[in-house]
């Protein structure tokens, strides 16, 4: 089993609710075991069209795919919830779910880099993360998240 962290987030619908059956599917269809889960934050949108705010989480799970089998499950999901393929960039959402680390691995492709290519820099997906996984270091920077989210809020 392989630790990974993924970003949860929905600004339309039932967004709480939205989170929570994400979480509940991927687990019933055996794609992560879940290990830990974030509080839902609300947080205000970054970037993309004026739009109303998200709920946040990170989780912390397992699993026993490969990064972009696991890519490709957390795209199922969002599509099932009805997010079109192809949508407004940063645009609203009912579910927006983001593989941020996986492991330690380090990866650039067309269609999956890990980690994450923004998540330092975003506190909507750092201020949960440090909430399960202070001590996480990410993999590309070589610094724990609770380090890389102090840097963020002096910052801003």
């Amino acid at each position: 089993m392989i630790a990974t962290l993924i970003a949860l987030g929905s600004n339309l619908g039932e967004r709480p609710r939205a989170l929570r059956h994400a979480l509940w599917t991927l687990q019933r269809r055996g794609i992560v075991r879940l290990r830990r889960c974030s509080d839902f934050l609300e947080t205000e949108p970054v970037g993309g069209p004026e739009q109303g705010w998200y709920v946040n989480a990170v989780a912390w799970a397992e699993t026993r795919r490969e990064p972009r089998s696991l890519l490709a499950a957390l795209q199922a999901e969002e599509r099932r919830a009805g997010r079109s393929p192809g949508g407004v960039r940063n645009g609203p959402r009912v579910l927006d779910l983001d593989l941020l680390l996986f492991g330690d691995a380090r990866c650039a492709s067309d269609e999956l880099e890990l980690p994450h290519p923004r998540m330092a820099e975003r506190a909507f997906v750092l201020r949960p993360a440090v909430q399960i996984a202070p001590r996480w270091v990410h993999p590309a920077r070589g610094l724990r998240l609770e380090e890389l989210w102090r840097s963020l809020s002096c910052s801003a």
